[in-house]
């Protein structure tokens, strides 16, 4: 049999391509052959020029205007077939011989004798033709011969149209020798043998019948002349002749090979037409030469001559001329008819060209299975010799069959096709798990071809295909061998050697740390002095709700994410490792995989313990600006460096999650279950910025604080890139900001620019804020929340690009976290406000209230209104629970004055009273105490600082805010508030003291403190000493002009109305007056302030008793 063989095999003249006159270099062999095959087809009226006709042609009917020649070349020759004589075709009817000159002998003569002997193996060869190629100038000006012609060099369109002639030459050549054979057939006649003749001893009977099949036997193969001359009228003429003799004699075979003849005949007359009618001719024809094939091989057998392959090629050369879609199933069961006749083919090379036959239509039908099955009989074909040759072509085949079972190399995949683009289908495509066992099977054939082939590269892909994607199904001992097939094959390979296949571990992207420096990244808006605002906060500690709110989740967001690297500043990313395999994998070196070439990627060295799994820390610099492509990991292992890609693994877990894949190889190792992280897909590069990083000294823990603590924390910042940094702007966010004082970065504008590697520093003062309740209750060491801490935002930038026509460079913004902890001090247990009077006393100078010596001036003052000495006390009990001891000072700010210190002890108590200034709201209405009492109250606050220390260096400010509010929550009105009416007394007479038994003109005062006239009944009492009344009973000792009880009065509002009359004290001594007053017809404001229980309620006032010294008579 012979490979590639169709219904037009018939026509095509054979001509054997022979290199001579030494090794011909591969590329001018390449070169030359290509300038011949390019002609195999050549139109009859370009070869007439060259034709003469010596004698009246055979071929009367030869179509000169539309025939052609076709020509079948054989770089390097065949061996005869025993079967010219029935087919034509197979002889090999010229012989070109092709030499390049530079490397053969520089005589010709040389070349001629080479091309001599070369021809010689070749009896049937009519034509003979040797082209030598670039001769020299010495071997140009030779002699002009005969049998070499000589090609110099010259541009590829002329040596092409040189070429063309030279091929219509050697046509018009073998056109007239054709002639001449089929003449000389005509005239005297041919004998034609074939193996089946041969074979049998040849009686009588069997002599009369030859010379009766010798005629048809002739007509058949003038037919084959003249097909091959390009003239298929005059063939179909001859073989309906030797179609007709050979039925009357009986010669089924050669009756197969005229008929054979006629299709190819009639393809030829009618070339370009395809209609049903001649389609279903030749589908009868060639059936009935399949039929004759059949029926000669059956009366032959007992020849031991097999004609199964002529009945095998013409089968195969049907289904090749029926191989479209719409006869698929026709075609189909032609080729597994041929399959079944593979059985009785006796040469093994005969089966190899039918396996590759059948497995070639089967793929150009579109049935890549059946093809893939009947590549791999190829294979075994090929792998049941032993030679290396032999081997090498067993895994050329198999390679072509991996596509079809999905265990193709990665190098095999196309480049453009993207997998992520179809993630379901490309899922299915690459596991089929129902497959496992053949796509083993075809794996380890690889591999033993492979090592049988001496191709330890193709062996180490095929192993580490088998051993990651079904190690599951693989024993320990087997999956122990696999690798020490990946050893030793990597043994024989050169050091440093890349495979497209990867083999362990399993590597897939298990999270994508962000550096804050890779987030903070600020565009600079050159129409702002304050270029930063407007910039959305991305850094770790802001959070901006709406920042997420069009983006999708999972693998999208991740696609959609923008990342943004700088040159020379380092990036990391953590990928998993897994070994589900009963061997230790030791892993020389893995790194991120960089396309892009502007990225340094660090490796590490792992070792992988069996059926365990590791998270490695891989990191690199960017080394130039632009975008850069990470698509996997670059491993050495196994003595072979690979790449492992992520979207593999991902594809791989994502089949595993459906049941398409053997299993998972984490879960496998005992990985918990991750989120699905994909490597964005948008990386940049920036040009080099500065890098400032920070350093809290004393070390960057929390710093813990007593509330109200006031401590100064020292920042450093060093310039870590590689340019200056020229902008700085330090800004206070998060939460508790007025935690933080002050900021004192005066000295960073005298050290800017800040060059690479310079370091500055300022210090910021805090003061601790005071837990909530949320804080005290939530835990039990009544500590802050974490995340409660302010931290210092501070955006820098370099400096502006020399040209103005570029893009100004980014800024950048650096998060300090103060990390605060705040810790209770001083508890407070209760607050109280306490109210003292002391009764005022009539001096020398009546009209002069005394304030009493200076000592006591600061604390007590004398009320305007009631005429007495008043004294207000803050009263805080306050505990430490700490392990360290206060001292407490209180201070007024306003009066610029400090009292004594409290020491507290620890697991102690203790009271601090807080002496508040005297004051009074002076009006009562229904509109003006709240707001005035709160003003009231926030001045009281603001002007009362409660300080202490603890050690050394630990001070701070208790807040009393809290404390003074609960304080006066109860008693703001009685305390706070004025009195609806206030009384007061005076003597008329001024200048002289007041002495018993002579009379006293006095006088009572009484103020309206409200917006409303009050209409009152009014009371004077004067007691003793004793506490007795002393103007009534029989023991009196005052007597009195004028009217002291049931005084009725009205008074306007906020004004003051006296009422006067007279004592004579009738004994010395000391004396108290107090007066009092019924309110009639009270407003709503009064009884709320007197907080009667119904409207009708009377409401009694009552005045500071004044006290009065009268002196004896001299």
């Amino acid at each position: 049999m012979e490979p590639d063989v169709s219904i037009e095999t018939s026509r095509q003249i054979r001509v054997a391509i022979l290199p001579i006159g030494g090794p011909i270099p591969t590329s001018h062999l390449r070169e030359y052959t290509s300038l011949i095959a390019r002609h195999s087809r050549l139109d009859l009226a370009s070869v007439a020029s060259f034709y003469t006709e010596q004698q009246k042609s055979p071929f009367s009917q030869q179509p000169w205007d539309s025939g052609s020649l076709s020509f079948k070349f054989v770089l390097g020759g065949c061996s005869a077939s025993p079967w010219e004589d029935f087919q034509p075709c197979r002889k090999v009817l010229a012989v070109l011989a092709i030499c390049h000159l530079p490397s053969s002998s520089p005589h010709l003569d040389a070349v001629a004798a080479h091309f001599v002997d070369a021809c010689r193996p070749y009896g049937s060869a009519l034509a003979t033709r040797c082209f030598a190629f670039c001769p020299s100038d010495a071997q140009l000006a030779e002699k002009k011969r005969e049998d070499i012609v000589l090609l110099p060099s010259a541009d590829r369109p002329a040596m092409e149209h040189h070429m063309l002639t030279l091929l219509q030459d050697l046509a018009a050549s073998l056109l007239m020798e054709f002639e001449k054979w089929v003449l000389r057939a005509e005239s005297t006649g041919t004998i034609l043998k074939t193996p089946l003749d041969s074979q049998s001893s040849l009686g009588s009977e069997e002599v009369i019948k030859a010379k009766k099949r010798r005629l048809g036997r002739a007509q058949k193969t003038i037919g084959d002349y003249c097909l091959l001359a390009g003239s298929p009228a005059d063939a179909n003429a001859h073989y309906s002749t030797a179609i007709e003799l050979a039925r009357l004699t009986g010669d089924v075979f050669w009756h197969a090979g005229a008929l054979e003849g006629s299709v190819c005949a009639l393809l030829v007359d009618r070339v370009g037409q395809q209609d049903p009618a001649m389609e279903d001719e030749v589908k009868y024809r060639y059936y009935t030469v399949i039929q004759l094939y059949r029926r000669a091989f059956l009366q032959d057998n007992a020849q031991r001559v097999s004609t199964v392959s002529f009945e095998l090629e013409a089968t195969l050369k049907l289904a090749r001329y029926l191989c479209r879609r719409e006869h698929s199933k026709e075609v189909a069961d032609l080729l597994m008819g041929a399959a079944d006749g593979a059985k009785s083919l006796i040469d093994a090379s005969d089966r190899l060209i039918l396996f590759i036959e059948i497995a070639r239509l089967f793929g150009s039908l579109g049935y890549r299975r059946k093809a893939a099955f009947f590549s791999r009989q190829v294979a075994q074909l090929y792998s049941q010799q032993e030679s290396v040759t032999a081997a090498m072509s067993s895994l050329q085949v198999l390679t072509l069959t991996t596509d079809v079972y999905r265990v193709q190399s990665r190098k095999n995949v196309k480049k453009e096709q993207d997998v992520s683009t179809n993630l379901p289908q490309s899922i299915v495509a690459l596991f089929e798990s129902h497959w496992s066992t053949i796509q083993m099977v075809v794996l380890r054939e690889i591999l033993m071809s492979s090592i049988r082939a001496g191709d330890p590269l193709s062996a180490w892909g095929a192993g580490a295909r088998l051993l990651r994607s079904f190690y599951p199904l693989i024993t320990p001992a087997g999956q122990s061998g696999l690798a020490s097939s990946l050893s030793n094959a990597a043994d024989r390979l050169p050091s440093g050697t890349r495979c497209a296949d990867p083999c362990l571990p399993f590597i897939r992207l298990h999270s994508f740390p962000f550096h804050p420096s890779q987030t903070d990244i600020i565009k600079r808006n050159p129409a702002k002095k304050e270029w930063w605002t407007g910039s959305a906060p991305t850094g770790p500690f802001i959070y901006t709700p709406f920042s997420k709110s069009g983006s999708n989740t999972g693998s999208n967001a991740a696609k959609d994410q923008s990342i943004t690297w700088i040159v020379g500043e380092p990036v990391q990313v953590l990928v998993e490792l897994a070994n589900p395999c009963s061997f230790e994998i030791v892993v020389e070196s893995i790194y991120l995989s960089v396309h892009s070439r502007n990225f340094d990627a660090f490796p590490v060295t792992v070792t992988l313990p069996p059926n365990t799994s590791k998270t490695v820390l891989l990191s690199g610099i960017p080394t130039k600006p632009g975008p850069v492509s990470i698509p996997g990991c670059i491993v050495h292992c196994f003595g072979v460096i690979t790449e492992h890609l992520f979207k593999e693994v991902d594809n791989l877990l994502l089949g595993a999650a459906q049941g398409l894949v053997l299993s998972d190889p984490f879960r496998s190792c005992g990985s918990g279950k991750v989120k699905n992280v994909t490597f964005p897909s948008n990386i940049n590069v920036l040009p080099s910025l500065p890098l400032l990083v920070s350093n809290l000294v004393g070390g960057a823990g929390a710093n813990v604080l007593y509330e109200g603590e006031i401590r100064d924390i020292t920042v450093n910042l060093t310039n870590a890139g590689s340019v200056p940094v020229e902008e700085v702007n330090i800004s206070v966010s998060g939460r508790n900001l007025d935690s933080v004082i002050k900021v004192d970065n005066e000295k960073l504008g005298t050290v800017f620019p800040l060059k690479p590697g310079g370091e500055v520093s300022f210090t910021i003062t805090l003061k601790a804020w005071q837990l909530g309740i949320a804080d005290t209750e939530s835990d039990a060491r009544r500590v802050s929340r974490e995340g409660s801490s302010p931290y210092l935002v501070i955006h820098y930038a370099g400096p502006l690009s020399s040209n103005p026509e570029e893009s100004l460079p980014p800024g950048r913004r650096l998060v300090v976290p103060l990390n605060i902890c705040v810790v209770q001090g001083l508890r407070f247990v209760q607050a109280r406000l306490l109210s003292m009077e002391i009764p005022a006393r009539f001096a020398e100078n009546h009209t002069v209230i005394e304030n009493g010596p200076d000592p006591v001036k600061t604390l007590v003052k004398i009320d305007p209104y009631k005429g007495s000495w008043g004294l207000r006390l803050l009263e805080l009990e306050l505990s430490n629970r700490t392990d360290v001891v206060f001292d407490l000072t209180v201070s007024i700010e306003e009066d610029d004055t400090a009292y004594h210190k409290t020491r507290i002890d620890r697991d102690y108590s203790a009271r601090v009273l807080i002496p508040l200034e005297h004051f009074k709201l002076p009006v009562l209405d229904e509109i003006s105490p709240k707001p005035e009492l709160n003003a009231s109250i926030t001045a009281l606050i603001n002007k009362i600082k409660v300080r202490w220390h603890s050690g050394r260096n630990s001070h701070g400010e208790l807040n009393v805010k809290e404390a003074v509010q609960l304080a006066l929550q109860g008693a703001v009105l009685d305390i706070l508030l004025p009195d609806p009416l206030t009384f007061g007394f005076r003597v008329v007479k001024d200048g002289d003291p007041i002495r018993a038994c002579e009379v006293t003109a006095l006088e009572t005062v009484v103020r309206n403190n409200t917006k409303e006239t009050i209409r009152l009944s009014l009371s004077v009492n004067c007691k003793d000493v004793a506490g007795e009344n002393c103007c009534e009973g029989h023991d009196a000792t005052v007597l009195w002009a004028g009217v002291l009880n049931n005084i009725h009065l009205e008074v306007p509002p906020l004004k003051e109305v006296a009422h006067s009359f007279s004592f004579y004290f009738l004994v010395p001594g000391d004396y108290s007056l107090q007066a009092s007053a019924v309110i009639i017809d009270a407003t709503e404001v009064l009884h709320a302030r007197a907080r009667t229980r119904t409207p009708d309620e009377p409401i009694f006032c009552r005045g500071s008793p004044f006290h009065v010294e009268v002196i004896g008579t001299t």
